[in-house]
């Protein structure tokens, strides 16, 4: 899924920023190093805002757009913060053959955003997946922890009024 950009403004702390200098100054000068202090990155501050990547760019001293060509094609990485509710739809074979892009389009509907996305109150997060395992169940969605199978677009909007 596309990485979609956030409402939610930078949050960042001096403290983050300053154990992000320290693992830059680690790695600076050492070939490979944007992998592993991205990676550290996003350990420190739960996802890579612009504010960082621009951090981390001065800070290796390469360019914004290496740094940025990076984040944006591992999947591992995310430009949006989490939700304190993280919702994950699987989009994986059994769960899409079963309907799961309905219910995609019932929770979007509902949240007014899209995969990648997070409401303005930072409540939701939502995000699509491959598989998470449970393709007896299918179709699944997970919020946070908790797994709800064999669903259909019209029990969406309980469910996640549960988490209000």
């Amino acid at each position: 899924m596309p990485n979609v950009k956030t409402a939610i403004p930078y949050r960042g702390t001096p403290e983050q920023e300053a154990r992000l200098r320290e693992v830059i100054a680690a790695h600076k000068g050492q070939p490979g190093a944007t992998m592993p202090v991205l990676q550290a990155a996003q350990e420190i501050f739960g996802y890579l805002p612009e504010e960082v990547q621009i951090m981390i760019a001065e800070g290796l001293d390469i360019p914004l757009s290496e740094v940025y060509g990076v984040v944006s094609f591992y999947t591992q990485f995310s430009l949006n913060p989490k939700g304190r509710y993280q919702i994950s739809i699987c989009l994986g074979t059994a769960c899409y053959v079963k309907g799961a892009g309905n219910i995609l389009e019932a929770v979007q509907k509902k949240l007014g955003i899209a995969p990648g996305g997070i409401t303005a109150d930072g409540k939701f997060s939502l995000d699509a997946c491959r598989c998470i395992g449970a393709c007896g169940l299918a179709p699944v969605m997970m919020i946070n922890d908790d797994v709800y199978g064999r669903l259909t677009p019209d029990q969406v909007s309980g469910i996640l009024d549960r988490y209000e």
